[in-house]
């Protein structure tokens, strides 16, 4: 699965039962298990995790659920599919670097001096857009899995405040990855001003947005980009909060990404496009995220 998912028939069993459990990914979301100390399971393993969300043993009722729950996956008439796809979309719509240089790699400690060829960090605006872009599919999926519509503002927020284990992860890393190590701790403001002057046709031209388009409410890029920001704005007191509540600022961040990634203070610029182009982070906790809401409702329904 990975960065190449893409037109596979798989059910929701298969996608966990693919995650990887070590490689670049799952250390740098370790690295944050100071954000969510011991909140993060990776679960690997559909049938484990059915165990786990369940807390049950017997088998004939685990085989109903867990069928149950590929079921309701299949199910195009349900939201989890189109939120699988918007997981794994903002993930792989900017991979610049080969995932084959870093096969050999994976439980190693990385040196970013010997990626430095393959990075070119990102224009500041373009980082802004990838970052929003990743909320918005967030809040995307979010109704999607819980069937209500897109512009449920309020119940996003809500539920933000709620998100506990992969999920909570998934929010650390855009925050982290995202948003206070390429643009720092000014982050949010910086990135309000930047929606402000944004024009529906440089949106246009963003690869993500582009791949993500049909997804968004509006009826045109216009509209589109208004909902952007609107998503942007009634996210921004989560986002701080969050930042204050753990403390976090860049600095912190990186030192904890340098129990993995070998970066020297000169070359930190290139650590953002690093994480960006060798993780998935956001379709890796999604497909765990998703498995899970969908192992709940399977349960419900029997």
């Amino acid at each position: 699965m990975g960065f190449f998912g893409f037109g596979k028939k798989e059910n929701i069993a298969d996608m966990v039962n693919a995650l990887p459990s070590s490689g670049i990914t799952v250390l740098s979301l370790k690295a944050l298990d100071f954000i969510v100390p011991g909140g993060w399971s990776n679960y690997t393993n559909f049938d484990e995790m059915l165990r786990s969300v369940t807390r049950e043993n017997d088998e004939t009722f685990l085989a109903s659920v867990k069928n149950r729950a590929i079921e309701l996956y299949e199910d195009s008439s349900q939201g989890y599919q189109s939120a699988m796809r918007l997981y794994r979309l903002v993930d792989s719509t900017d991979k610049a670097l080969g995932t084959a240089a870093l096969a050999d790699k994976m439980s190693e400690k990385f040196s970013l001096l010997s990626f430095l060829t393959y990075l070119t960090p990102k224009a500041d605006k373009a980082q802004v857009i990838d970052l929003t872009l990743k909320l918005i599919a967030e809040l995307l999926a979010f109704t999607k899995i819980n069937g209500i519509p897109g512009d449920s503002f309020n119940d996003f927020i809500k539920a933000l405040g709620e998100y506990a284990g992969e999920s909570r992860m998934r929010m650390a890393g855009l925050v982290c990855f995202d948003g206070l190590i390429p643009l720092g701790a000014g982050f949010i403001n910086f990135s309000l001003k930047h929606l402000e002057n944004f024009t529906p046709s440089e949106l246009a031209d963003n690869t993500t947005f582009k791949s993500m388009r049909d997804e968004i409410p509006g009826d045109n890029d216009s509209d589109k980009l208004g909902f952007i920001r609107r998503g942007f704005v009634e996210t921004q007191g989560w986002m701080k909060g969050f930042i204050a509540e753990h403390h976090l600022s860049a600095n912190t961040v990186i030192d904890k990404i340098r129990a993995f990634v070998d970066v020297t203070e000169d070359k930190l610029d290139y650590l953002a496009a690093f994480l960006d182009i060798s993780t998935n982070y956001f379709e890796h906790t999604g497909t765990q995220t998703l498995a899970a809401r969908l192992i709940e409702r399977a349960v419900n329904e029997i």
